[in-house]
């Protein structure tokens, strides 16, 4: 074998080699590339993931949101409904056509509770004169009323027992806010289903 056949020999296996070298660094660059190219997608779609939930989350809040917005102005406006109802109420006890004779029997009814002691009777403003005209044709009553003063209310009295000072308050007022909570929820039924 001459040098020249050694020579070619040998430059023929490191050529072969290298090419075999090359072949394999290319294949593994393509497996780094390719398992690169994976993770790169797995991020992608993890971040994608994240970024869905986080704008369904989002929306979620919107809506929870908007929902309790919309109930609270339902609220409100039935609310409004019905403190219309119940001042309606007020106004119209206050001009009913017997309002005096209630009046008369709401301080009846305080009497009652405070005794037969002597009293004051607080009425609404201008009914001093109608309610003692009323009084004065019932003896009892009208030898336990020492004194009439007026009061802001709509209708109705205020018995006070002079002596102790204990007094029960049957304004039309306070009737009313006393039996509102008893009849309030029969309105609401009524009204809103």
């Amino acid at each position: 074998m001459t040098m020249d056949k050694i020579s070619e020999a040998v430059l023929e296996k490191v050529k072969a080699e290298a090419e075999e070298m090359i072949r394999q660094a290319e294949s593994t660059a393509e497996e780094r590339l390719a398992k690169a190219r994976e993770q790169q997608n797995a991020r992608y779609a993890e971040e994608k993931a994240r970024i869905m939930e986080d704008a369904k989350s989002e929306a979620s809040r919107i809506r929870a949101q908007t929902s309790i917005s919309m109930r609270q102005e339902i609220l409100k406006a039935k609310n409004e409904v019905i403190e219309k109802i119940v001042s309606g109420l007020k106004s119209r006890l206050a001009d009913l056509p017997n309002n005096d004779e209630l009046t008369v029997n709401l301080i009846k009814e305080g009497i009652q509770v405070i005794g037969k002691n002597e009293v004051v009777v607080y009425v609404s403003p201008g009914h001093i004169d109608r309610i003692k005209n009323l009084v004065k044709n019932n003896k009892d009553l009208f030898a336990i009323i020492k004194e009439y003063k007026e009061i802001k209310c709509r209708g109705g009295a205020v018995v006070g027992d002079i002596k102790s000072g204990f007094s029960i308050d049957n304004t039309f007022d306070t009737r009313i806010e006393t039996l509102l909570p008893q009849i309030l929820p029969e309105i609401s039924k009524e009204l809103f289903g």
